[in-house]
């Protein structure tokens, strides 16, 4: 188990190198081709040529492969290589914050929708997939095909603005024309936006939304290995030897069942992470989303690169803690 920790430790080296690398490289080409991104502090003024340098070499704009077009600006990443990992130092952006302190204020808001994202979606996907594998051809199981290709064929921004619109400003404008329903549901919960007031009761929501397409998939996955599973012969042992219903359904085949569930679950942090760009921008959310979306707007650079380098560590940290969770489902999985 421990060499095989050391192993994947050791594979995370050149995907964070290659990742970052993308990263600058894309970044340098935006600066290249639109200019620099300090003129956008000054708005339609014309700075001054001195304060416009000194303000350009303080923020690490200065380099002069950044007006070459198509340079990679290797010493440019190499420095920036050197800045985080020897120093922790990941930049500032444009207002010289830095990028450490802006990832600190938004990552709970990102932590809590991911959350709740990830509970709602393995908690009602699995309930609804282990109701249709078990009971295939019934309502249930059609109930459960229909909703969830349905889910799956709506692009998340579009059920993001949907849901907004009608549940957060038309149900929640009726909500809260009524004296008798509390502030924490008729304001915090159904709102249209994220509430400082309610900084979790206003996440519920997006946090639904951003879990929803992810939800319909672990639901087909989970409908379609416990029907898998349901027929195999260690499951009629099971049921040979006398074992309860529950036990062979609870123990014996969800256990096996959720090896590929776990799989997507663990996937699907990083595509969580990518759809919390959506929906933190469509309800407003001060999350990691937000800043890495307002950073590519301004041409920030640092931002872009430290967060998503932050990401990306997250990323596959989370696949390798699924990995290791195959040989708590299955005893047969080993390791060496």
């Amino acid at each position: 188990m421990g060499r095989y920790v050391i192993r994947r430790l050791l594979q995370f080296i050149p995907t964070v190198l290659g990742t970052m690398f993308l990263l600058h490289y894309m970044t340098s080409l935006a600066i290249q081709f639109s200019g620099n991104p300090v003129r956008a502090l000054f708005g339609d003024r014309t700075p001054p040529p001195a304060l416009l340098q000194a303000i350009t070499e303080r923020l690490g704009y200065s380099d002069p492969c950044l007006s070459q077009r198509g340079n990679p600006c290797f010493g440019l990443f190499i420095d920036r290589l050197q800045n985080i990992f020897l120093h922790f130092d990941f930049g500032v952006n444009l207002r010289q914050r830095e990028v450490t302190d802006l990832v600190a204020d938004a990552i709970p808001f990102t932590l809590k929708l991911l959350v709740i994202a990830i509970v709602f979606e393995a908690v009602v996907g699995i309930a609804a997939g282990v109701l249709a594998g078990l009971r295939g051809g019934s309502f249930v199981d059609y109930l459960v095909k229909i909703s969830t290709v349905f889910i799956i064929s709506v692009p998340i921004f579009v059920l993001g603005v949907v849901v907004r619109e009608f549940v957060g400003v038309k149900f929640g404008n009726i909500l809260r024309g009524q004296d008798w329903i509390p502030d924490l549901i008729s304001v915090g919960v159904f709102t249209p936006g994220f509430k400082p007031d309610y900084p979790f009761a206003s996440l519920l929501i997006p946090g639904m939304v951003l879990g929803a397409v992810s939800l319909a998939t672990t639901a087909r996955l989970t409908r379609t290995s416990i029907m898998e599973n349901v027929r195999a012969d260690y499951v009629r042992t099971a049921k040979a030897k006398g074992l309860t219903n529950k036990r062979v359904i609870g123990v014996h085949t969800l256990r096996n069942s959720l090896i590929p569930v776990i799989t997507f679950l663990g996937v699907d942090i990083g595509s969580a992470m990518a759809g919390a760009v959506v929906t933190e921008t469509i309800f407003n959310v001060p999350g990691i989303g937000r800043l890495v979306t307002m950073a590519a707007r301004g041409g920030e650079s640092s931002v872009v690169v430290g967060v998503v380098t932050m990401l990306v560590l997250v990323v596959l940290l989370a696949n390798l803690l699924v990995d290791l969770l195959y040989a708590v489902l299955d005893p047969r999985i080993r390791y060496e």
